[in-house]
């Protein structure tokens, strides 16, 4: 078991993990971008997580985060700390949330944040006060927005003959590179970079029936290096090749 409080810094690596133990993350400074059961919420100053046992979570910073963290041990510390307040602490601690802080419990989260931590009776001492506190009742942080899909979609369709980086999507939906990918598979059941293949083979098909243009220029404009790379994109994709996709289409109009 870790120490009941302790100080962490996220970076823009990704952590994705789960323990037996039921966990809170406070914000201090930053923003820490984090995913819960496909929910998604940013931890910045004066917010919480709240990271039951056992839930498999993702958290990660692409500008860096310093959170404080307090790992509960179990029923019987939170019963023999808390005493009457076990109850309504057992309650906030039993589902995944993000929450906001009132300005009391925020001026005890920096409190503790500047005291000695690592010290036994701090440590215990100040996470009862804090939940306790937290006890009393915290805010939710509204739920995160649906991403700009239609915003996303027009920006690839723009830049299909170009280099085309999840970043460049993530930062139209204003999110670091690894919220963005864990939200977008969520909302769309594929990767960005999936999304970006499919639209560049599907946009290359209609190229193919809808024009006379030649195969290599075709590839170069939904961002292929070469026709060869284009000619195995559409194999794998419908099972032909560009010069079987426009005969079938002939034919078809014939």
């Amino acid at each position: 078991m870790p120490p009941i409080l302790s100080l962490r810094h996220y970076n823009h690596d990704q952590i994705v993990h789960s323990h037996q133990h039921t966990q809170l993350v406070f914000g201090l400074r930053g923003q820490l971008d984090f995913e819960m059961n496909d929910r998604g919420s940013r931890i910045q100053q004066q917010q919480l997580a709240v990271v039951p046992s056992e839930t498999r979570h993702a958290c990660g910073s692409a500008s860096g985060s310093r959170c404080l963290i307090l790992d509960i041990p179990d029923d019987n510390w939170l019963q023999q700390r808390l005493g009457h307040h076990s109850e309504p602490g057992r309650r906030l601690l039993e589902k995944p949330a993000a929450l906001h802080l009132s300005p009391a419990q925020s001026q005890l989260v920096g409190w503790l944040a500047a005291s000695p931590v690592d010290d036994p009776v701090i440590s215990e001492q100040g996470a009862a006060l804090l939940l306790a506190s937290l006890a009393g009742g915290c805010e939710p942080v509204m739920q995160s927005s649906p991403l700009p899909l239609a915003a996303i979609h027009a920006h690839v369709e723009r830049h299909l003959g170009h280099p085309l980086e999840v970043r460049d999507l993530a930062r139209l939906a204003g999110l670091s590179v690894p919220r963005f990918h864990a939200r977008f598979v969520s909302e769309t059941g594929m990767t960005p970079m999936e999304f970006v293949r499919r639209r560049r083979v599907q946009q290359g098909r209609e190229l193919l029936i809808g024009t006379r243009l030649a195969v290599g220029e075709i590839a170069a404009r939904v961002g292929y290096a070469s026709q060869s790379a284009f000619t195995a994109a559409l194999s794998r994709e419908f099972g032909m090749t560009p010069r079987a996709l426009r005969r079938e289409s002939l034919d078809n109009r014939g």
